[in-house]
């Protein structure tokens, strides 16, 4: 087993064990012993199924960035900062605080919608070879546009509550999450993690250049239609069940560069790898770290992931102006 799986298997057994939900990390089997159905529901129906959408949800944001960048050919490009993310969330907010389907299915299904709209949109404004400038710019007002449609559907929605109801899930959030949620979004982001990965090979050759790809035999329009497909509905899912959260996508495919000798491509599995961790660790440590209410996930992750990418704008500025 690689270092980096027993790292994650590690971070898995401190999601069950570490929290603050009265199963502290040293008494497990005290806690059995006086009440082995309650020791049961906190470990297999509220912590496992948590820490599992974490796993996936950090793998999915992983594996779409990377997919993305590859695809766009600019390490900028994530689903938070390309507006996938936000859109997500507005096709969700629409339909289950506007229109009123609240069902798992309706929002999930919203929240997809939303996903795919942005990315067809971003690839109208900025086309499939922007340049960081360009990307940059068409995902910030994107984002800027999707977010102000979001809270102008939670302003007139019909609950004078919906935007305090929203306001976790905006941020990104896993509290309150167990099975039910798990078993609805886990097959889509399975699945659309398999297509990404499907597609390793193709995006290595893309970053050879579109004749060089072609010439191998890869059909680049249909190879596109997928990714993007399997972007917007994995992030849809991600979102619509955790909400917003950022970073991720950004910072694990950076990483997972570093590993794979530049290949755009075969960086997917390792993305999906690191984004999961990362993501395990940030929710391990929303619930340890003391505080009135339990902390969004997503400002964990922001607080985090901002620099980092400050840090990746000031190098391209550097190296551009070489």
């Amino acid at each position: 087993m690689s270092p980096r799986a027993v790292l994650l298997l590690l971070a898995l057994c401190l999601a069950l064990f570490l929290a603050s939900l009265a199963l502290p990390f040293g008494d497990i089997r005290g806690v059995a012993a006086r009440d082995p159905e309650l020791a049961t529901i906190i470990l297999v129906e509220l912590r496992l199924p948590r820490a599992l959408l974490a796993l996936l949800i950090g793998a999915m944001l992983g594996s779409a960035g990377a997919a993305l960048q590859a695809l766009l050919g600019n390490p900028l490009a994530s689903p938070d900062l390309v507006g996938t993310s936000s859109g997500a969330a507005l096709g969700a907010i629409v339909t289950g605080y506007l229109i009123g389907l609240a069902s798992p299915f309706a929002m999930m299904l919203g929240a997809m919608i939303g996903a795919l709209a942005a990315l067809i949109l971003l690839l109208a404004l900025a086309g499939t070879h922007a340049s960081t400038a360009t990307l940059l710019l068409a995902g910030v007002a994107l984002s800027l546009l999707t977010g102000a449609l979001s809270a102008l559907a939670l302003a007139i929605a019909p609950s004078p509550f919906a935007f305090y109801d929203a306001y976790d899930w905006l941020m990104g959030s896993l509290v309150d999450r167990s099975l039910p949620q798990l078993l609805f979004a886990a097959p889509v982001m399975v699945v659309s993690i398999l297509l990404l990965w499907s597609k390793t090979a193709a995006l290595d050759a893309l970053a050879l250049g579109e004749e060089s790809a072609a010439a191998m035999g890869y059909p680049l329009v249909s190879i596109r239609r997928l990714i993007i497909l399997a972007a917007g509905l994995g992030v849809g899912a991600a979102v619509s069940v955790a909400g917003a959260i950022g970073f991720i996508g950004l910072v694990a495919p950076y990483l997972a560069r570093g590993l794979t000798r530049g290949l755009p491509g075969r960086a997917l599995p390792p993305a999906a790898l690191i984004g999961a961790a990362l993501l395990l660790a940030a929710d391990i440590l929303v619930r340890i770290v003391p505080a009135g209410r339990a902390l969004p996930i997503g400002i964990v992750t922001a607080l985090a992931g901002a620099p980092f990418f400050l840090n990746l704008v000031v190098r391209g500025r550097a190296e551009t102006a070489r």
